[in-house]
């Protein structure tokens, strides 16, 4: 079996578990939420089949639903994160770099990984607690919700990103 493939297995299952003992309890401020396991997602190689992408983000989805109670909001998120994130990587690619490439700090350089997860984690956020909300009334707690996610997530992205570099 490919290590690379037991390897974001593993991280996975290992964040999958951060996020429904640890994550899932944290609300800073009542609405920043740390949704760290979309981090599997950021780091699908550049030449992923496009159904992979797709049915690895579904079943992540699908697993984290199970565990945090949220029927199906994860999974039709982080199933479109697996849709546009080849799109994404692009953006911030170089023209002359490898197809077989995994975004990380070392690849994509720090500015570049930095924007890149930030404007992924962005997009998550937002059809996330779109489709958790399902309404517009209390909009000001939305955007709130949004950006304290976003916020959290990228720091901790970028920080287990730094541990995984070294």
């Amino acid at each position: 079996m490919n290590t690379q493939l037991l390897r974001g297995v593993a991280i996975f299952v290992a964040l999958l578990l951060v996020q429904v003992l640890v994550f899932n309890h944290i609300h800073l401020f009542n609405c920043a939420t740390p949704l760290l396991y979309i981090y599997v997602v950021l780091l699908f190689p550049r030449n992923i089949p496009r159904w992979l992408a797709l049915l690895s983000g579904f079943i992540i989805g699908f697993f984290i639903d199970i565990f945090s109670n949220t029927p199906g909001v994860s999974m039709a998120s982080t199933t479109f994160m697996g849709l546009i994130q080849p799109y994404m990587l692009v953006l911030f690619l170089q023209r002359d770099s490898v197809d077989d490439l995994c975004p990380s700090i070392r690849s994509l350089g720090a500015t570049r990984f930095i924007c890149y997860t930030f404007l992924m984690v962005l997009i998550y956020c937002t059809l996330f607690f779109t489709l958790e909300t399902f309404n517009f009334f209390n909009w000001l707690q939305w955007l709130e919700c949004i950006a304290g996610s976003t916020t959290i997530t990228v720091v901790l992205a970028i920080t287990l990103e730094n541990f995984r570099s070294k």
